[in-house]
């Protein structure tokens, strides 16, 4: 499943340090919780979106749920929380694990449907909001490739881009927690 956080930062004096704490602590032990499996952050580089997104691979919503999850973090950005605005989080249904977006491509993400992101030659993946804000109900995601991202500076209306922050983050577990006991 996939799970998105998305804020915007109010606090301009703090928020080298905020996205230091978050992309430096709060990811790496978000990916140490039993469960996460992908974890990266994005910055927005369109308008009319919160201007951070986090997008993880979680095996389910207990997962969110769980009190390791809040034991590292989860939910809650410490002593930032009081600058975190429009902050919204989803979970998505399962389209398996969170494309890795590299450096010189982009993430883009559209709530209107598939066609601005074929329209752009994209292949989409469909995200269906099945937990927690539910809102966007649906959403198509698609990685923009190094060499069409200048084309499409100015993307079409309704499709959001971000640019990672740093690499997708990987748990070195490869398997759902239920699939580990022994087969016989």
């Amino acid at each position: 499943m996939i799970y998105t956080v998305e804020c915007n930062f109010a606090d301009a004096a703090s928020e080298a340090e905020w996205n230091a704490f978050y992309s430096l602590e709060k990811l790496p032990a978000l990916i140490s919780v039993t469960g996460f499996h992908t974890s990266q952050r994005f910055r927005a580089i369109t308008d009319g979106c919160p201007a951070y997104l986090a997008i993880h691979t979680v095996y389910g919503l207990d997962v969110l749920t769980g009190d390791e999850y809040r034991r590292k973090g989860g939910g809650n950005f410490a002593r930032w929380q009081q600058h975190i605005t429009d902050w919204h989080r989803n979970l998505y249904s399962d389209i398996g694990p969170a494309p890795a977006v590299q450096t010189g491509e982009r993430l883009a993400l559209c709530s209107l449907g598939p066609a601005p992101l074929i329209d752009m030659g994209l292949k989409p993946l469909a995200m269906h909001a099945v937990a927690l804000d539910r809102c966007p109900a649906s959403r198509w995601l698609a990685v923009l490739p190094a060499h069409d991202a200048r084309q499409f500076a100015h993307p079409p209306e309704g499709v959001d881009l971000y640019t990672p922050m740093g690499d997708q983050l990987t748990s070195a577990r490869r398997r759902a927690p239920e699939d580990k006991r022994e087969r016989n």
